[in-house]
């Protein structure tokens, strides 16, 4: 899914990220600092080449733990060097100090007494470099960053938001409309080129409703999830029906989110041209509260907008969503007709799709680029936010 971009007048630079780890590195900004006492050690690893799974997983082995023990604040990029904490339930840091994992190094240790959870992070610290471009490219990168530490940068849900077969907002609708021979047919079904050929004629199989012949045909160690759910159709002798039963309360909510974020993202594309602009009936985010208010004094509230205070919102839709008024809010409750949808609707048994708000856009911090074997930009963003969005506007590929 490519979204439009805010410097849209200014050409990018091309070039290639990623193409090695050391060339994208990650640093966790964290919320707060461990007090130095308490029953969870808290431990700032720097990993390479993993996602934050893969070295919980290792350091859960490596310690002889459930993994349930260990807390992080955010996932880390695989493709990357990456720092950031982890805490650890019941141990003694010398223990901790002590692990050789492989990729993994242990920076420091030190206690507390609460557990990491998802959210106690600040922000996060970048720094990453763009190959297959000329030292002639900086003062255009450096022009695209000055544009967005200006405007702010646009708040848009990233692809790996919606899955490899970019079609997670697809099952989170058909979640939400309770369709479970649609959901089926799209999770289990329509193959697509980028996969491969096993999955791609398992899918086939579904297709054509040959449930025995796809499962047999389903490699047992890919996509799990999704193995499961064929084995109970099977069982079933090819009905569907319960199929939202089989599927656990993280995935469901998953997929949700998912379809919340497409529907966010587009209001956001109609937002793009005005994106450092209030409106009358805008819902502002206070960004140093997360909280929201209904604009009402177009001055008063536009200067907090300038000083970066506040932004405009958009909804991730829920039952208990604070839609705008005035013509935000008509965009907001056209999007939802269109779809044929209300906030009721969110509604779905054993789940709690509350809803919120979203700021529009992110602030670019601390913002620097210079050349060392190609363009280098730096950058602090808040959690959340993405850096591939940066370095789209950047690079335009």
């Amino acid at each position: 899914m490519k979204h439009p971009y805010i410097t849209a007048s200014l050409s990018g630079i091309g070039g290639q990220i990623k193409t090695s780890p050391t060339d994208f590195f990650v640093e966790e900004i964290p919320l707060y600092h461990p007090s130095g006492e308490g029953q969870h050690v808290y431990i700032t690893i720097e990993k390479r080449g993993l996602s934050t799974y893969e070295a919980i997983k290792k350091v859960a082995s490596a310690l002889n733990i459930p993994r349930q023990k260990i807390g992080y604040a955010g996932l880390k990029d695989a493709h990357a060097i990456t720092r950031q904490t982890l805490s650890i339930d019941g141990l003694e840091p010398d223990v901790v100090a002590q692990m050789m994992i492989p990729d993994i190094n242990v920076l420091q240790t030190n206690r507390h007494g609460n557990k990491l959870r998802i959210g106690h992070l600040k922000g996060n610290r970048f720094v990453i470099r763009v190959r297959q471009v000329t030292e002639s490219s900086l003062a255009q990168a450096q022009e695209i960053v000055n544009l967005l530490s200006t405007k702010g940068v646009p708040n848009f849900f990233g692809e790996q938001r919606f899955g490899l077969r970019g079609n997670t907002h697809c099952l989170g609708e058909q979640l939400i409309r309770q369709n479970e021979v649609e959901f089926c047919r799209e999770y289990l079904g329509r193959p697509q080129t980028i996969e491969n050929p096993d999955i791609q004629r398992a899918r086939q199989l579904v297709d054509a409703e040959k449930w025995t012949e796809a499962l047999a045909c389903w490699p047992r160690r890919k996509l799990s999830d999704e193995r499961k759910l064929l084995q109970s159709i099977v069982k079933a002798n090819g009905d569907v029906t319960g199929a939202f039963r089989r599927l656990s309360k993280k995935m469901k909510l998953f997929f949700v989110s998912a379809f919340q974020s497409h529907l966010y993202n587009q209001l956001l594309t109609q937002r793009l041209d005005s994106l450092d602009k209030i409106e009358l009936g805008d819902i502002a985010y206070v960004h140093h509260k997360g909280a929201s208010f209904v604009v009402d004094d177009l001055i008063a509230e536009q200067k907090r907008v300038d000083s970066f205070e506040i932004s405009p919102s958009g909804p991730m839709y829920g039952t208990k969503t604070l839609l705008a008024e005035a013509s935000p809010g008509v965009r907001e409750q056209a999007l939802l007709t269109k779809y044929g949808l209300s906030l009721d609707d969110f509604s779905l048994p054993g789940l709690r799709i509350r809803g919120n708000r979203r700021p529009y856009r992110f602030r670019l911090t601390d913002p620097k680029v210079w050349w060392d074997e190609g363009v280098m930009v730096s950058f602090e963003l808040p959690p959340g936010a993405y850096a591939t969005t940066v370095m789209a506007e950047v690079m335009k590929p």
